[in-house]
C-alpha cells in the first residue's frame, strides 16, 4: 500500500458508479502519524480473530444480554423470574473455572488460518472483567472465582502475551456500558433497558463516578498489558447525545425509561490511553466522530467498496458467545467471505466463542485448518492488497498490490471441485506481455487472449485434474492494462 504523505496513507479504490449508492456515513480521518502508521499495518493484515468469552459461557447463553430486561428475541432467559435469574447469573463467578484454557493452542490455530490480529473481550456489558482490575471484585482474578489460583488467571494478559509473541496485533474489546456497576445500574431502581436507570442530570455525582470507573479500567488495560494496538469499544448507546437526538429517541422509545445523553468524556479517555499507547487505534463503534478510526459493519458485508477503513465483524457460528451444538459456517463460506470483504477494501474479524472449560468447539479448529490450507496457497492475493474496479464480476473477485500485480479469484460453487477450463472477465485485461499464472503452480504461464475490453484464460487440463486447493482458485496477473478508473482515498 502506498504512503502518499507523512501523516497518512492511502488506499487505491476504483471509481465505481455503484459506490454512490453505498450507505452514506461520515468518517473523520485520523491525523496522528503514529496512529495512521498502525492503521496502515492493521489494514494490510486483513484477517483477525475476535473472541467473546465470559461467565455467560458456563450456561451457553447469549453474551450478557439475558440479564437485560428488554423484550428482544436475543435476550431470552432460562428463568422467567428476573430477580432470581440475575442473582444466579452473577453467582456464575463462583463456578467459572476454565481449566482447559490454553492460549498457545488458540494462537497456533489462528496463525495457521492466516489471522494476523486478535481482539479479545476484556469486559462485556455484564461487567465481568476478564482481567485483573482493581475497580471491582466482579473479575476472573477475584477470590470468589475458582480460576483465580490458576497461573493464567489473568486471562486477558495471558491471551495478549501469547498472541503478541506470534506477531499478532493486539486488540482490547471493552464495553462502555457496565450492568454490574452500581454507578450505571443503580440498585435503588429497576433496570428497564440497557441504559442507566436513573436521571443523570439529577444525580451527576453518580454518573461522574461511573465515568471515573470506566476511565480507570481502560487506563489499567493501557498500562499493564504490554503493547495494545486497538481499543475496540462497544455499547454505542453510551455517547454524547444532542437534544434533537434525545427527542427523536423519546418518540421511538420501546421501553419506559427516558433517553438521555451518556457523556463518558471520550476526549480524556483517548488522550490518556494514547499517552500510554501512542499508536493506539480507537474504534468507538457506531459513534460518528473522531474516535472511530475504522468502521465496523456488524455481521454484514457492504455491497460496494467503501471510501474509508472498515472491518466486517462476524461470528463463525450463529452466536457471538459459545452455544452448544452451534452451526458453524463452512470452510468454503468463510473463504468466500474473506475474499469478498478484502476485494471491497475491508478487513474480516471472525469471532469464535470459547466454552466454559476454556476451549473452542472441535469444529472451529477444523474450519480454521481449512481456511489455513487455502491461505497457504493464496495468501498473497489477500495481504497488502487494495480493491480494483470492477471488484467482482460473476464468480471472480479482484484484488491488487501496489506494484500493479492483480489477482482474479474464482469462487467455486458448491460441488465445484476443480477450476473451469476457462476463466474470463469483461472489464479488466492483462497488459501487453503480461504473465498470467495460477497460484499453487509456480511460474508456469497460462495462455490468455484479449476479448473486447476483457480477457479469457485457459486453465490446463493437468491443473484442473490436480487443483492446488479447494473452494477458490486464483489467477496472478503480473500487470493489467490501464489504471485510469482509480482514485486515492486518504485515511
Amino acid at each position: 500500500m502506498k504512503r502518499l504523505n507523512l501523516i497518512g496513507f492511502s488506499l487505491l479504490l476504483a471509481v465505481n458508479l455503484a459506490m454512490a449508492q453505498a450507505p452514506k456515513q461520515v468518517y473523520y480521518p485520523e491525523k496522528d502519524t503514529a496512529v495512521l502508521n498502525n492503521l496502515h499495518r492493521w489494514h494490510e493484515n486483513k484477517f483477525g480473530l475476535l473472541m467473546h468469552w465470559g461467565i455467560y459461557s458456563e450456561w451457553g447463553v447469549v453474551e450478557s444480554w439475558s440479564i437485560c430486561s428488554e423484550d428482544e428475541p436475543w435476550e431470552v432467559r432460562r428463568d422467567s423470574n428476573y430477580t432470581d435469574y440475575k442473582e444466579k447469573y452473577d453467582n456464575l463467578i463462583k463456578t467459572f473455572d476454565p481449566v482447559k484454557f490454553d492460549p498457545e493452542k488458540w494462537a497456533n490455530a489462528a496463525k495457521y488460518a492466516g489471522m494476523r490480529y486478535v481482539v479479545f473481550t476484556t469486559k462485556h456489558h455484564d461487567g465481568f472483567c476478564m482481567f485483573n482490575t482493581k475497580t471491582t471484585n466482579f473479575r476472573v482474578t477475584s477470590p470468589e472465582c475458582p480460576f483465580h489460583t490458576n497461573p493464567r488467571a489473568n486471562i486477558a494478559k495471558s491471551i495478549f502475551s501469547t498472541f503478541r509473541k506470534d506477531g499478532f496485533m493486539i486488540g482490547a474489546y471493552f464495553s462502555k456500558a457496565d450492568w454490574h456497576c452500581p454507578y450505571y445500574w443503580w440498585p435503588n431502581f429497576a433496570t428497564p433497558d440497557r441504559n442507566p436507570n436513573y436521571n443523570i442530570k439529577l444525580h451527576p455525582n453518580r454518573w461522574h463516578n461511573f465515568v471515573k470507573y470506566t476511565r480507570t479500567q481502560i487506563n489499567e488495560l493501557m498500562s499493564n498489558y504490554g503493547r495494545i494496538d486497538i481499543l475496540w469499544l462497544d455499547a454505542g448507546w453510551v455517547r454524547v447525545k444532542s437534544q434533537l437526538t434525545i427527542d427523536e429517541e423519546k418518540l421511538a422509545a420501546k421501553y419506559p425509561v427516558f433517553p438521555q445523553s451518556q457523556d463518558i468524556d471520550m476526549p480524556r479517555i483517548v488522550k490518556q490511553a494514547r499517552k500510554r499507547q501512542p499508536w493506539l487505534i480507537v474504534v468507538d463503534r457506531d459513534v460518528t466522530g473522531p474516535y472511530q478510526d475504522y468502521l465496523t459493519p456488524e455481521n454484514t458485508v457492504p455491497k460496494n467498496a467503501l471510501p474509508y477503513p472498515w472491518e466486517t465483524c462476524m461470528p463463525m457460528g450463529t452466536s457471538w458467545s459459545y452455544k452448544p451444538h452451534d452451526h458453524y459456517k463452512s470452510v468454503s463460506k468463510l473463504i468466500h467471505l474473506l475474499v469478498g470483504i478484502v476485494s471491497k477494501g475491508g478487513n474480516f474479524l471472525l469471532n469464535i466463542g470459547p466454552n466454559s472449560q476454556g476451549d473452542w468447539s472441535p469444529t472451529a479448529y477444523k474450519r480454521l485448518k481449512g481456511v489455513g490450507d487455502w491461505m497457504k496457497v493464496n495468501g498473497q492475493a489477500i495481504y497488502d492488497t487494495h480493491p480494483v474496479w470492477p471488484y467482482k464480476q460473476g464468480k471472480v473477485c479482484l484484488t491488487q498490490l501496489d506494484d500493479g500485480t492483480t489477482f482474479a479469484i474464482f469462487l467455486a460453487d458448491k460441488g465445484e471441485d476443480t477450476p473451469p477450463s476457462r476463466i474470463w472477465m469483461d472489464n479488466i485485461c492483462p497488459a501487453k506481455g503480461a504473465k498470467v499464472t495460477l497460484l499453487g503452480y509456480g511460474d508456469t504461464p497460462l495462455k490468455w487472449k484479449r476479448v473486447g475490453d476483457g480477457f479469457e484464460t485457459d486453465v490446463p487440463k493437468e491443473f484442473r485434474k490436480h487443483p492446488p486447493c479447494e473452494h477458490a482458485w486464483v489467477l496472478r496477473i503480473s500487470n493489467v492494462a490501464g489504471h485510469s478508473r482509480t482514485m486515492d482515498v486518504k485515511y
